[in-house]
């Protein structure tokens, strides 16, 4: 399996001025496997310790921060020898030993020739508990699923996934129907690594489906173990609320379609939980498109969404032939799966911090809007070829903005406004 961060722990390897690296991530996206791939293929020795379960290996940190009687004790856990610059040391599971997290400020002042990797499921939910973060001594990571064009390397498809790259449009357009047919797989399959893996295998949906409720099974079985009792109720029903939410023609989240007279702060808590997990992401609203985005961002204004379209299916309760066959009766929900793949391409394949921008009324809504350098721009989302829609040209004229993207089932097209991207080319924003 290939992974595009592969490439970022290259360069932070390199690194003159490196310190130890915290890799952030929803638990079965694939850290641990990132991390020990990495070791094996760029260092002479991996010493790999998983802190879940292991109490004896947590009391090492218990006791203070010598670096170096730490590395005699290491060594004596693994029966190996950890030296400097050849010897990855990995980290993980550390939200069990808050200790581990704290020591890290120590290995980068004292020890900065030792090469650190981390990584925690829940590690977000835990700094959020009263665990110290070493702030300024150490880098972070984040990990997502697998993107479309990780997908297509995973299925084979390597050929695709280096095309699309190519921004080349002439040829590309050549295979929107073999893209197409792709894409509506991933909009099933998603992007979590065991699943994208299982089907690479066997090319079975079945097997799919049965994968992804397990993982949400997992996900929904943290909520009980790690928060108290009183939120639990409201994290399930914000969990449960957001294939709904998204379904609406106005995605912002309303507090009332998940209870009747709910309100923004009776929820906040279990929202900020599903976000520090990693299992929820908020997308803000603007309230005026300027720059820069941020100055103009609501608080209580936001849509939410998670963190795999194949995983959003599951919450749906959609089948494979409704998804796959595009089934008449599933028209509706399909823009909902099309704006959640839009959202994770954006923050796993580009730069940009996606907002959205809404008013009272819906005249000048837009999906998405993006600041690039001194540039605001509006991005649509089509999930077929109808984009017959006016709010996109409202916006541009009423807000005298230069350029404006639309992602649809169309082919590529560029006009003096608005650059049409098909769909399956996010990435190439």
């Amino acid at each position: 399996m290939i992974r595009f961060a592969t490439e970022k722990l290259k360069k932070w390897k390199e690194k003159k001025s490196r310190l130890p690296l915290i890799i952030m991530g929803a638990r079965q996206v694939g850290k641990t496997w990132l991390m020990k791939d990495f070791g094996e293929k760029n260092y002479a020795k991996v010493a790999y310790f998983s802190f879940f379960g292991n109490k004896r290996l947590s009391e090492v940190f218990d006791m203070d921060y010598d670096i170096n009687r730490i590395i005699l004790s290491l060594n004596a856990e693994l029966n190996m020898s950890i030296t400097p610059k050849d010897t990855l040391i990995i980290f993980d599971e550390i939200q069990e030993a808050p200790k581990v997290l704290e020591s890290l400020k120590y290995f980068a002042e004292e020890a900065p020739d030792y090469h650190i990797m981390a990584a925690g499921s829940l590690l977000g939910v835990s700094l959020h508990n009263g665990v110290s973060y070493p702030v300024g001594k150490v880098e972070i990571l984040d990990l997502h699923p697998l993107c479309f064009r990780e997908f297509l390397y995973a299925v084979g498809e390597e050929q695709l996934a280096t095309l699309l790259r190519s921004k080349d449009y002439s040829l590309i357009n050549v295979f929107s129907q073999k893209y197409m047919f792709w894409l509506k797989n991933y909009f099933f399959i998603g992007g979590m690594p065991a699943v994208v893996l299982a089907f690479s295998k066997n090319s079975d949906y079945s097997e799919v489906r049965l994968l992804q409720e397990n993982i949400l099974r997992q996900y929904e079985g943290d909520f009980g173990k790690h928060i108290k009792e009183t939120e639990l109720q409201r994290i399930r029903l914000v969990w449960s609320s957001i294939p709904m939410q998204l379904a609406k023609e106005n995605k912002k989240f309303f507090f009332g379609k998940i209870k009747p007279g709910a309100r923004s702060s009776d929820f906040e808590i279990a929202i900020q939980w599903l976000v520090d997990s990693g299992l929820v992401y908020k997308v803000p609203k603007v309230n005026n498109p300027n720059l820069p985005l941020k100055f103009y961002m609501s608080i209580n204004a936001y849509k939410l969404f998670i963190l795999d379209v194949g995983l959003l299916g599951v919450l749906s309760e959609l089948p494979a032939n409704a998804i796959l066959e595009e089934n008449s009766m599933f028209v509706e929900f399909k823009g909902a799966l099309a704006e959640q793949f839009v959202f994770q391409e954006l923050i796993a394949e580009t730069e940009y911090k996606p907002y959205y921008f809404g008013t009272d009324k819906a005249t000048f809504e837009q999906d998405f809007i993006i600041q690039k350098d001194v540039d605001i721009i509006p991005i649509e989302v089509k999930a077929g070829t109808n984009v017959h829609s006016q709010s996109l040209k409202a916006f541009v004229e009423k807000y005298k903005v230069t350029k404006a993207v639309r992602f649809s089932a169309l082919p590529y097209e560029k006009q003096s406004w608005l650059e049409n991207i098909p769909l399956f080319a996010v990435c190439n924003l």
